[in-house]
């Protein structure tokens, strides 16, 4: 106590007063970082996350965004309205698809839920960027502003091909543009007219799969496409293999109590690594698999987006590919033909492809490239980008030689013309017991 009181008349603090204000201010520090961590919080989201926030199709400011503004335009890149909005004089609006299904699973549609571009645009689509002034006037007039056009990469010409060379298959189309990452052209047959989503909604979720995007999120084992990675592995691990490999084909390969029968059970006869490549033989492939590291086999796939997001703005699904290091013959067999447990999309394929035309670089793609005003302006432009190089420009000029000759002396000969050189990869893989098979073709042009 004395020493207390002496403190106070000496005018200096006693230690029991000066533990409690480090508690205090241990207390004050507190506060002021759990507000500072908020504020960076909210700060990430303004600036960062605000459009994927107002975009959720929980969030009821998209509903008064549509009270407001009509919704924009979606146009393909040469200028045509691939979806609009009609308004009555009453002001009743619906949505318009002048071409019906021909976009049907790219352009997506905006009523009983978002897809596609309609989408993942919607914030987009109900943003509207006219004059300040304009903006005033339709306000105090109680009128609605018009909103933003979505510029798209999208081709009428080629989608219009695509889908009529599709005819009435089941299956997908898909063209990029290998050095801009740009996405042209996307179909998925069946398909069906936006228009009618709200009257044939029974009928389009009745198990037919319709409403499925089969280019980007349908998963199909690759077949022989897939032999594009076990050639680009065996180049890696042993690169004097484009010289040196041969293989005699009598139409089965057996390994052990495994065995891989070559298509309708053909013989290649003698095969190098290119001739092996360009007829598809499945025996020497499945060869190639037994010489291959199963680790550095699974880390190459890793590396091509097997297992892993790719960067496509739309919806898909990952493909996947999973060989252990235990795994039984057949299974390593089946996987170096592309069958097995590997599973991918046309969008991956067409990636994989795409940056083999590049020189082994992968742009982004993207499928939009610009917003605009209502009358036309620019608001943001879509510019290409560099995604990943995924194997050395060497690699890219090998895989392109032997993609080039399976057009020119093997399996990919229905795209052989003297108007035109192209590099491609042919793929057939079985899916059920009664032997029906998936058909794959990918491929670029011109090849050099």
């Amino acid at each position: 106590m004395d020493r207390k009181k002496n403190d106070r008349q000496n005018n200096r603090p006693s230690p029991e007063d000066l533990d409690q204000k480090k508690e205090l201010y241990r207390i004050m520090y507190l506060f002021a970082g759990i507000f500072l961590l908020m504020c960076v919080y909210l700060s990430y989201f303004l600036i960062f996350e605000s459009r994927s926030v107002i975009n959720n199709p929980y969030n009821l400011r998209q509903e008064n965004l549509s009270k407001k503004i009509v919704r924009g335009s979606i146009l393909s890149a040469d200028g045509e309205e691939l979806a609009k909005t009609l308004v009555t004089e009453d002001g009743t609006e619906s949505r318009f698809y002048p071409y019906k299904d021909l976009f049907t699973h790219v352009v997506g549609y905006s009523q009983n839920g978002r897809t596609g571009i309609e989408g993942k645009y919607n914030f987009e689509l109900l943003t509207s960027d006219i004059p300040i002034y304009e903006k005033i006037y339709r306000e105090f007039a109680d009128q609605k502003k018009p909103g933003n056009q979505v510029v798209t990469t999208l081709s009428l010409k080629l989608q219009q091909t695509a889908y009529e060379a599709m005819g009435d298959r089941r299956g997908a189309v898909l063209v990029l543009e290998p050095s801009t990452g740009k996405l042209l052209a996307m179909v998925s047959k069946p398909s069906f007219d936006p228009n009618e989503i709200v009257e044939k909604w029974e009928e389009l979720t009745s198990g037919d799969s319709v409403l499925l995007n089969r280019a980007s999120q349908g998963l199909y084992p690759p077949g022989s496409t897939f032999k594009i990675v076990t050639a680009l592995e065996l180049l890696r691990e042993n690169p004097a293999a484009l010289e040196d490999f041969n293989y005699t084909c009598g139409g089965i390969f057996s390994y052990h109590n495994a065995e891989i029968k070559c298509y309708n059970g053909k013989s290649h006869g003698d095969l190098d690594f290119t001739s092996a490549f360009a007829k598809s033989c499945n025996g020497a492939f499945a060869k190639i698999g037994t010489m291959l590291s199963i680790p550095e086999f699974s880390s190459l796939c890793e590396s091509l987006l097997f297992n892993a997001e790719l960067p496509y703005p739309l919806a898909y699904q990952k493909s996947s590919f999973s060989l252990e290091t235990e795994a039984p013959d057949w299974e390593i067999l089946q996987t170096a033909i592309g069958q097995g447990k590997t599973e991918m999309s046309p969008l991956h394929n067409a990636l994989i492809a795409a940056s083999i035309a590049n020189g082994g670089v992968l742009m982004k793609p993207y499928v939009v490239s610009e917003i605009r005003t209502a009358y036309g302006d620019t608001v943001k432009q879509y510019l290409p980008s560099v995604y990943s190089r995924l194997m050395t420009a060497d690699e890219a000029a090998v895989l392109t030689k032997l993609m080039t000759a399976c057009v020119t002396d093997g399996t990919g000969y229905a795209v052989l013309s003297d108007q035109y050189t192209a590099a491609g990869k042919t793929g057939t893989a079985e899916w059920d017991e009664k032997k029906k098979s998936h058909a794959w073709f990918v491929g670029f042009a011109p090849a050099e």
